[in-house]
């Protein structure tokens, strides 16, 4: 009896781990975004039977396929995961997004209880667990998905839990003006029921699930889907409600818009950054896309350090889609990893996957678990490195120090101990460029964490930065004390 009492203290102890993860303590982390139904199978699933997995069915993916592969994530470098919602879907919502009983574990990828074991699993090994929520819409009403839905069937909200009356959703009507906010709030997305939140029912039914939902299974932090399809005051309990940092998805590149809804959730995805960076080192237009977006961002955000950056995601086709060059990728990678914001990674970008439009980017990565792979390796090498850095790391500045049409270059670390340089021109280029202005003294010399025979030496604060067969350089000053090559590789 007070064995089964202290294990019960222990686990909730465990979950409460992630009750107080500040916006702060969120700048150390490297997010790792995976969707359940893609990402593992355990073994009761993985001899199954799944026709026709990808697309819009089911796949296999499992709570428990994520606990059995957890060496792999940690492997790899990243210490959080976003995973998808896990809330019960209406049909072929394997991806999360289309809720039915949002008070329901989605059975297809297990138990209340597998969920819970997976948190706790997670924090075991100190990695911390965000969770994708959605506040704006429900799954698609009987017989409605796809086109020829008649009204009787969009109406028809009795399948639903717990909103299961036409009171707690807008009139119908269909966004199609992306430029009038009233209709983006009030209007359906791709057909499906817009809740209104400013139904009192609705309003205090969705503040009391996040916060049980983050309470129960001791979640770090959540993810917000489609924030600019509810009003700003409504976020501003949402948020505070769940307990735990925030991030919400504002799909626009427009930064004057993006910006105002940081503040009403703790951060939000920077996708104008995003679109920066794909014109830059994806499509190769110039890498002065990089230095505009920073000069303008500065003033349409509260905190640029808390945003999400990334490269890949569920909803945007994969950078090797567009750029087939693995050493583009690569380039694209040390700026994401290194800029002053929480890196996100996509599942799958470690193995070099080219997905392109939803859904063929939400490719199964079984049996791709390849921890020799060329991806796998450099991002696992680099994001060691980033972690020995420490706190050094998150608080110093991000200082530009070279920017051009194909060639772009800053550092970050107190007394500026790295410099990062890159370029957009893949494989098979050659750049030189001298960087002025580093604050090294006379004969630093500076070592490459990708190449330790790559040595460059600091006269008169200046270096020339050679890049061979287009690949990046991470170069340290020798006066830190950087991983071994035996480290760098986990072995």
């Amino acid at each position: 009896m007070h064995f089964k009492l202290l294990l019960s203290v222990i686990f909730l102890l465990t979950l409460n781990e992630g009750f107080c993860r500040t916006a702060q303590e969120w700048k150390s982390r490297v997010i790792y975004q995976l969707l359940t139904d893609r990402f593992a199978q355990d073994e009761s699933h993985s001899t199954h039977s799944y026709s026709g997995c990808g697309g819009g069915n089911y796949c296999g993916g499992t709570f428990k396929g994520i606990i059995n592969k957890l060496n792999y994530i940690q492997d790899l470098g990243v210490d959080a995961i976003w995973m998808s919602p896990i809330i019960e879907n209406t049909p072929g919502g394997y991806h999360g997004y289309w809720a039915k009983n949002i008070n329901n574990i989605n059975p297809h990828f297990g138990t209340s209880q597998d969920l819970k074991d997976l948190v706790n699993a997670c924090h075991q090994r100190d990695i911390w667990v965000m969770v994708d929520v959605v506040a704006n819409h429900m799954g698609y009403p009987a017989g409605c998905q796809g086109p020829g839905c008649s009204p009787d069937k969009r109406d028809n909200f009795t399948g639903f839990s717990p909103f299961n009356s036409a009171e707690h959703y807008h009139k119908y009507c269909d966004i199609t003006n992306w430029s009038d906010q009233n209709q983006v709030e009030n209007c359906r997305l791709a057909g499906l029921p817009d809740l209104n939140q400013q139904n009192d029912y609705v309003l205090q039914t969705l503040l009391k699930w996040i916060k049980n939902l983050v309470t129960t299974y001791g979640f770090d932090g959540i993810r917000i889907d489609t924030i600019p399809e509810v009003p700003k005051d409504f976020w501003s309990q949402f948020g505070p409600a769940s307990g735990v940092f925030q991030i919400g998805e504002v799909d626009n590149g427009d930064p004057k818009y993006v910006g105002p809804y940081e503040g009403p959730v703790s951060a939000v995805l920077n996708y104008p950054m995003y679109w920066s960076l794909r014109n830059a080192y994806q499509e190769k237009q110039s890498l002065n896309n990089i230095q505009s977006r920073l000069r303008e961002e500065p003033s349409d955000f509260n905190d640029l350090t808390v945003l999400g950056g990334f490269l890949d995601n569920h909803d945007n086709n994969r950078f090797l889609n567009i750029n087939k060059d693995w050493t583009s990728l690569k380039n694209a990678l040390s700026y994401l990893l290194f800029a002053r914001w929480i890196p996100i990674i996509y599942y799958g970008t470690e193995q070099a996957y080219a997905g392109g439009k939803d859904p063929d980017n939400r490719e199964s990565l079984w049996p791709n678990y390849n921890i020799q792979h060329l991806m796998f390796e450099f991002i696992s090498q680099v994001l060691k490195f980033r972690k020995s850095l420490g706190d050094d790391l998150i608080e110093s500045e991000q200082k530009e120090k070279w920017s051009d049409d194909q060639f772009y270059a800053f550092t970050r670390g107190s007394g500026e101990k790295v410099l990062i340089a890159t370029t957009n021109q893949g494989s098979g280029s050659s750049v030189q460029r001298p960087i002025p202005n580093l604050p090294y003294s006379d004969g630093t010399v500076l070592q490459n964490i990708l190449d330790a025979n790559d040595k460059i030496t600091c006269n008169q604060g200046k270096v020339t930065i050679s890049i061979q067969n287009g690949q990046p350089k991470i170069y340290h000053s020798l006066s830190f004390s950087s991983p071994t090559e035996n480290d760098r590789k986990g072995r």
